[in-house]
């Protein structure tokens, strides 16, 4: 998870990243089943966004100000994974209300 978030870290606030993310979330997810949840939900947490811009462009304002909570956003899941199970519920759930757009 620790990895997600440096490499998020590190790309472009564009659709790109977020295209690549979902499938990087998706990837995850079948591989590290002990976390599965919380790759299923950043996972889902993109489609709106990605269904809005696609094939729109993106604003640089909006662009940067997702980027920013999408980051603390995948921040708050590396931590979840962290916490006691009945914690990490509380977590997920804070997660899966994530309105990007």
């Amino acid at each position: 998870m620790v990895e997600l978030h440096s490499w998020l870290s590190h790309q472009h606030p564009g659709l790109r990243t977020y295209v690549a993310l979902q499938q990087k979330s998706n990837e995850l997810a079948e591989t590290d089943a002990e976390h599965r949840a919380v790759y299923r939900l950043l996972s889902s947490i993109l489609d709106p966004f990605i269904d809005s811009f696609d094939e729109e462009p993106l604003p640089a304002g909006v662009a940067e100000t997702t980027f920013q909570r999408l980051l603390a956003v995948v921040r708050d899941a590396d931590n979840a994974t962290t916490l006691a199970p009945d914690q990490q519920i509380d977590a997920l759930n804070k997660i899966a209300s994530v309105e990007l757009v």
